[in-house]
C-alpha cells in the first residue's frame, strides 16, 4: 500500500455507513435543492477532500483560495456557497448550502457515525460494588471505577480511565483512555479525550515566614451537556466555588483552566492556552492559542482574544484583543507600523 495516498475514513479505524443515494443524502443535510432521476438515485459511499474524491464520493469548498482544486475535483458532488455554484464541473452535483462547512460536518456524521457503546465490560476493570453504572455502558480493560461513581446510559470509558469516589457522568458521555476524573459532576453527550485531567487541587496556597501552608480546595468541577475537552488539557476544582464549563464549550489540546473559572456557553480555548483562577467568561468567548489570561479578570460576551495575547484587565463584550498587555486590534497593528517606522529612521 502507498501510506502517501488519501484515505478518508480508513475503515480500519472508522465506521462507515452506507452507500446512500444523493436523494437522501440531500434530504438528511435539509437543503432544498431539485435533482433529476438519474443524481437524486446515484449511490454515494462517503467523503473526500476535493484533491482526492472519486465519482461516488461528496467533498465541499467554503474557501475561495481552493477555487483551483475545485474546478479539477473529480467528486460526484460538491457541498458549496452559492457564489461558488458556477465554479463546480458538470460532472459534479453542485449542492448549495448557506452554510458548507456545517453542512461538511453533517453529511461526514451522516457516513461515519461516532461507535456506539458496546455495552460490554472487560474482566480487568476494577468497579467498586457501590458504583452505579446504566444500561448499554462499555468499560475499556483496566479502566477505575470507585466508590458511589454513577455513570449514564451509553457511555463509552477507554482503557486505564480512573473515575474516582462521588463523580457523576451523565448518558452517552466518552472518557478516552487515561482520563482521571475526581470531584467532578458531568452532564449528557460530555468528551473527555485521551489524557485529561479533570477536578485535581487547585494552585491555592497561603504564603507564611515558614514558607507556604495549602489551602484546601473544597469545589467541585462541574461540566456541563455537550462539552468536548481535547487531549492532555488540565481543568482545577474550584477552592470554594465550582470551577464550571459551560455547555458546548470545546477546549482544545494542552489548556490549563485554573480553580474557580467560570466559563459560559460555547466557548473556544484554543491549545496551550492558559486561564488564571477565578476568572469568568461569558457566552461565545474565543481565546486563541498560547493567550495567557491572569486571575479574577471578566471577559465579556462574545469577545475575541487573539493568539499569545497577555490578559491583565477586564475584556468589553464584543472586543478583539491582541498583543502582551492585551489591547485592541486596531491599536496593537498602530503600533506596530509605528515602531517599523522608527526602526526604518534609526
Amino acid at each position: 500500500m502507498n501510506q502517501t495516498e488519501s484515505h478518508t475514513g480508513d475503515p480500519r479505524f472508522f465506521q462507515r455507513r452506507g452507500p446512500f443515494a444523493l436523494c437522501k443524502v440531500v434530504k438528511q443535510l435539509g437543503l432544498e435543492i431539485d435533482l433529476d432521476t438519474e443524481h437524486a438515485q446515484k449511490n454515494f459511499i462517503g467523503v473526500a477532500p476535493l484533491h482526492s474524491a472519486g465519482p461516488n464520493e461528496i467533498s465541499f469548498l467554503d474557501n475561495r483560495r481552493y477555487i483551483d482544486l475545485l474546478k479539477e475535483t473529480r467528486a460526484g458532488a460538491v457541498i458549496v456557497a452559492k457564489a461558488f455554484a458556477d465554479k463546480v464541473p458538470e460532472h459534479s452535483v453542485a449542492l448549495i448550502s448557506k452554510d458548507p462547512y456545517q453542512s461538511w460536518a453533517c453529511v461526514a456524521q451522516f457516513f461515519h457515525p461516532a461507535a456506539p457503546s458496546t455495552g460490554k465490560i472487560h474482566p480487568s476493570a476494577v468497579i467498586s460494588e457501590n458504583a452505579i453504572i446504566g444500561n448499554n455502558v462499555e468499560i475499556s480493560a483496566l479502566a477505575v471505577i470507585g466508590d458511589k461513581v454513577k455513570i449514564g446510559d451509553g457511555c463509552i470509558i477507554a482503557s486505564h480511565a480512573v473515575i474516582e469516589t462521588g463523580v457523576e457522568i451523565g448518558a452517552n458521555c466518552r472518557i478516552g483512555a487515561h482520563v482521571t476524573i475526581s470531584h467532578a459532576l458531568l452532564g449528557e453527550r460530555v468528551v473527555l479525550y485521551p489524557g485529561v485531567r479533570i477536578g485535581q487541587d487547585g494552585f491555592g496556597f497561603a504564603v507564611t515566614p515558614e514558607g507556604f501552608e495549602t489551602v484546601p480546595q473544597l469545589g467541585r468541577v462541574i461540566l456541563e451537556d455537550g462539552v468536548e475537552i481535547g487531549s492532555n488539557t488540565t481543568i482545577d476544582r474550584g477552592s470554594m466555588k465550582d470551577t464550571i464549563i459551560g455547555a458546548g464549550s470545546r477546549i482544545d489540546n494542552l489548556v490549563q483552566i485554573g480553580h474557580n473559572v467560570q466559563m459560559g456557553r460555547c466557548c473556544i480555548v484554543v491549545s496551550q492556552a492558559g486561564i488564571s483562577g477565578s476568572t469568568t467568561l461569558e457566552d461565545f468567548v474565543t481565546i486563541a492559542a498560547q493567550a495567557g489570561l491572569i486571575g479574577h479578570i471578566h471577559i465579556g460576551k462574545k469577545a475575541r482574544v487573539g493568539a499569545q495575547c497577555g490578559v491583565m484587565s477586564d475584556v468589553e463584550a464584543g472586543s478583539d484583543v491582541i498583543g502582551s498587555p492585551a489591547m485592541p486590534f486596531k491599536e496593537f497593528f498602530r503600533n506596530v507600523a509605528t515602531l517599523r517606522k522608527l526602526s526604518r529612521k534609526s
